[in-house]
């Protein structure tokens, strides 16, 4: 599958649907004016705002669709709900673009004024629904023929996982898995599912070979007696973007837990990878760049102050720089302004306490009042950051904390963040069991993230700083 010519098919169909609406709006709005037009359409052609709107209105429609989120799982797109969104997007996007262009436009009447919002919302979502009908229509089809697939692990080994194997397989039309193997989550004497696939391994193989794979779907066909792996299973690939599908227990259909998009598919419990609805993912990337970019431009009187602070509390540089790990696992560094002596870390790893008589007496300060951390904003710009999400911890201390709490990982799906729902409510934490119990409210920021989440947590992280109770 080729994602971005896949990407590129629905971009060119929006910008190519945003022009001919523009042209045809634009003829449209000159003849309720001036009803001869259709005889003089040379004069649209001499218009600069008719090529100025051909330049900058499909480049908004876009920006808009991107930020919507139409173009990201562009290979499982659902005809009913692009049907919803497109419709929604478009009468965001005709509202804003009236009262931003034609709000002082030449109105006749107040009926011509709203007809006009009416062409133009109808106009521009037959067109752009009709292109992304089009589009999403052959992709099904080439889905349900089996000529695109998404690569897929089975997790289990007996016979529920070659029932549920033997029923995706040959169901018409296709789910559009394509199974590359399975792997056991016990040991047996023999797996009867490798009469018909792969074994892969084992639970212990099963992130690797997710990522090793570029591996799209886990379904979880176990047998009753290994329920209590579920949480085991999820475990280890909730960090990883797969969507996960479970066979459920008749308890399962009984308490409405089973959820498909499908007539024709098996009825399977889908756990989906996303924690955040699409645009407000874009919306909280765009809060971060904005605050970022702002916040250190006003800044940097503070920033010289708490330079000359630090070099006179003691010697050394300005700046502490460390590597944590962020999203996916991925080490990056994070800068602070240094608040410890020189070298007061050495051999392994330690965390510091209020009582710490590594700190300075100017770094207590800056830690009580957060300002060690206003470095953090240039690490939010460039995007190992974000403003609101799970501290970032050493490896070191992450290979301890998922001794006791293998869910950590859990917080490796987000990026982590210069303040969190655990700083407010807990502070720093100086030993591995105080990290343990902050775990708890990260935990249940990743569950519960939305933007109302995050301008809660920065409202009180605000407060926080204002009242000087950083712990």
């Amino acid at each position: 599958m080729n994602k971005t010519l896949q990407q590129a098919k629905y971009v060119f169909a929006d910008w190519f649907s945003a022009v001919i609406t523009w042209m045809l709006f634009f003829v449209y709005r000159k003849y309720t004016v001036k009803p001869e037009i259709v005889y003089q359409l040379h004069e649209v052609l001499i218009d600069p705002k008719f090529y100025l709107g051909m330049l900058v209105i499909p480049l908004f429609w876009i920006i808009l669709y991107i930020i919507a989120g139409s173009y990201r799982k562009i290979y499982r797109k659902s005809r009913i709900k692009e049907l919803s969104q497109t419709f929604s997007t478009t009468f965001i996007g005709v509202t804003i673009i009236f009262f931003t262009l034609i709000l002082d436009d030449v109105v006749i009447s107040y009926k011509s004024y709203y007809q006009s919002f009416l062409i133009l919302l109808g106009i521009q979502f037959i067109i752009t629904f009709t292109f992304r009908l089009i589009i999403t229509t052959r992709t099904v089809k080439k889905i349900h023929r089996k000529i695109i697939g998404f690569n897929t692990i089975i997790v289990g080994s007996n016979q529920n996982a070659v029932k549920i194997f033997q029923d995706l397989d040959t169901q018409k039309p296709s789910s559009g898995n394509k199974f590359i193997g399975f792997i056991n989550v016990k040991e047996y004497s023999e797996f009867p599912l490798s009469k018909h696939l792969k074994h892969l391994g084992t639970l212990e193989n099963l992130h690797d070979l997710v990522i090793a794979n570029n591996v799209e779907e886990i379904v979880i066909a176990i047998e009753r007696s290994e329920n209590e792996l579920v949480e085991a299973i999820i475990g280890e690939i909730e960090d990883t973007d797969v969507v996960i599908k479970i066979n459920p227990l008749m308890q399962d259909y009984l308490m409405g837990s089973v959820k498909t998009t499908s007539i024709f598919s098996e009825p399977l419990i889908q756990i989906s990878p996303d924690l955040m609805p699409a645009w407000q993912e874009s919306l909280k990337r765009l809060i971060d760049v904005v605050v970022s970019v702002v916040s250190m431009i006003l800044l940097i009187p503070v920033y010289i102050f708490l330079a000359i602070g630090v070099k006179l509390s003691s010697k050394g540089p300005v700046f502490y720089t460390q590597e944590r790990i962020g999203l996916r696992g991925k080490p990056f560094k994070i800068h602070k302004f240094r608040s410890m002596y020189v070298g007061a870390e050495q051999g392994k790893p330690q965390l510091s306490s209020s009582t710490d008589s590594r700190i300075t007496p100017f770094g207590k300060m800056l830690r009580r009042l957060r300002l060690d951390e206003t470095p953090q904003f240039y690490t939010v710009l460039i995007g190992d950051m974000s403003l609101v999400g799970p501290r970032p911890e050493r490896q070191f201390f992450i290979d301890l904390i998922v001794k006791q709490a293998p869910h950590y990982r859990l917080l490796q799906r987000v990026k982590p963040g210069i303040t969190s729902w655990g700083q407010v409510k807990f502070g720093y934490a100086s030993n591995v069991d105080e990290m343990i119990q902050r775990l708890k409210y990260d935990i249940l920021y990743v569950e519960n993230m939305s933007l109302a989440m995050d301008f809660k947590i920065m409202a009180y992280t605000i407060l926080i700083i204002l009242q000087g109770r950083g712990k």
